[in-house]
């Protein structure tokens, strides 16, 4: 998306400025138009899976969801008919969460989210000809925008919030962000055609209209993890100390900020004194959830992987599932830890060197793992297939 040059783009665009970049390819191994309609007749796609907006708003889902019918007794699945006029009367179709719902785009944000170390998301937006679907504004994310189809004229113009936080949502700053978009020069104004990619970190403002055909792009949302959440990890950290955990006096007026100054200096230098000695190993501890349960991991097929299970045997090729996030700590007490987003698992102190090998992304065959008998190897491999962290590995 970037190019070749990942060094360049980290210290220049990475949460500074956009990029536009020309490319020769296509992204139709991701999504097509064809895709999209399938997903919008034959996916029993649910709200909010999707959303209509047009001419800045959003479109009511009663005007397009209803009943599943005979043997789906919901009242919220997409209704195809009424999509299809309603966006031939000029609504863009914004398909959410692709990263949960299309199998080519769930495979591309688990390589891109462990690329990025931040978590990601993916959503359609498909525009009928010249048409907007949303006025300017900002996004609370970074985002990669990957034209699809047709043509799209983009303008960006900087930031009225610098690096909004994700409660710090655009209409707060609604009429800057309106003036700025009225009033000044775009620092971009250009029409993306198929292949191209944009990249804006957040806070940029931008709006988009499709041109003379339908016109169809990705957004990748980029969920980065912010300083202020090492501020956040710290401040909660800090109520370890007693100091920090004793109540204020009876009768206090907290509305009064000449009665509650004189205990704010104290809290002060308590707080400035606990934050010296919070363990960097607890900050990233509570740090790691928001990365880690942010995207699942390779989708994992239950039957065929129960059947690979049960007739697991020696010379059986396994690998890690691709985007598991994971930590190993010890061996301590006899037992190795084998960290996970929703779990901890203890194991053997003698497993440690086969279970490095097992996770380092590599593929391994039952009876070839290091510092294992074979018989041990087979009930390591087991446990670690009931747990949804190996799979079987294919040709």
């Amino acid at each position: 998306m970037v190019g070749s040059d990942i060094e360049e783009f980290s210290v220049r665009h990475w949460g500074r400025e956009p990029l536009l970049r020309r490319t020769s390819g296509k992204f139709g191994d991701l999504l097509d138009l064809d895709g999209v309609d399938e997903l919008l007749s034959r996916r029993g796609l649910r709200t909010p899976f999707l959303r209509l907006a047009r001419d800045g708003s959003v479109v009511d889902s009663r005007s397009f969801t209803g009943g599943g019918g005979v043997g789906a007794e919901i009242g919220d699945q997409i209704r195809d008919d009424r999509v299809a006029a309603l966006f031939a009367e000029g609504s863009t179709i914004v398909l959410q969460a692709l990263h949960r719902t299309w199998p080519s785009i769930i495979d591309f944000t688990t390589r891109l989210s462990g690329e990025l170390g931040h978590p990601a998301q993916v959503n359609a937006y498909i525009t009928p000809p010249s048409s907007q679907g949303f006025s300017a504004h900002y996004d609370v994310h970074d985002v990669f925008v990957l034209q699809l189809a047709g043509r799209k004229r983009w303008k960006v113009h900087a930031p009225v919030h610098a690096s909004p936080l994700r409660d710090q949502p655009w209409d707060e700053h609604a009429e800057a962000v309106a003036a700025r978009a009225r009033d000044d020069t775009p620092v971009i104004d250009e029409v993306l055609e198929p292949g191209d990619v944009m990249y804006l970190p957040r806070g940029w403002l931008h709006s988009a209209k499709a041109l003379g055909d339908v016109s169809a792009h990705l957004t990748v949302g980029i969920h980065v993890i912010t300083v202020f959440a090492l501020v956040e990890a710290l401040t909660a950290l800090a109520g370890s100390d007693e100091r920090l955990r004793a109540s204020l006096p009876l009768g206090i007026d907290v509305a009064d900020s000449d009665r509650i100054e004189g205990h704010l200096e104290s809290v002060r230098q308590d707080l400035i004194d606990v934050l010296r000695t919070v363990p960097s190993e607890d900050v990233a501890r509570h740090v790691r959830d928001r990365t880690w349960k942010g995207n699942r991991p390779e989708p994992l097929a239950p039957v065929a992987a129960a059947e690979f299970l049960l007739g697991l045997r020696d010379g059986d090729a396994v690998r890690r599932r691709d985007g598991l996030r994971f930590r190993i700590t010890g061996p301590a007490d006899g037992h190795v830890a084998l960290e996970l987003p929703d779990r901890r698992l203890s194991l053997p102190g003698s497993t440690s060197t086969a279970l490095a090998a097992l996770l380092d992304g590599s593929t391994w065959r039952v009876g070839e793992l290091p510092g294992l008998d074979r018989t041990d190897q087979l009930v390591l491999v087991r446990r670690l297939l009931r747990e949804g962290v190996l799979m079987a590995a294919t040709a």
